[in-house]
């Protein structure tokens, strides 16, 4: 299956970065996915849950997306998890 470069970032440090096959996204209107060679796009993401290749979850209250290229950024504003201080942080880390 084709792949693309997936980049999600807060303000403070790299949430996730990779390639991956797909990724689900909570937009403003409702949720999509995003697979390689798709047309570009720039949404508003809403509160919800990012899924990476049906496997990683990145909880967030507020974001955006560009697609383009074969490249997709997405920043956001990451939901606090209950006993978890940077859950997307620690996901990336254990990846390295």
């Amino acid at each position: 299956m084709a792949r693309f470069v997936l980049r999600v970032l807060n303000p403070k440090h790299v949430v996730f970065q990779g390639e991956v096959s797909s990724v689900f996204l909570p937009g403003d209107c409702g949720e999509f996915e995003l697979l390689a060679y798709h047309v570009p796009i720039v949404s508003l993401l809403k509160e919800g849950e990012i899924v990476v290749d049906w496997k990683t979850r990145i909880p967030i209250k507020r974001g955006m997306v560009r697609f383009s290229g074969d490249e997709c950024v997405v920043l956001l504003e990451e939901q606090a998890q209950p006993g978890k201080q940077n859950a997307g942080h620690a996901e990336q880390k254990t990846r390295e």
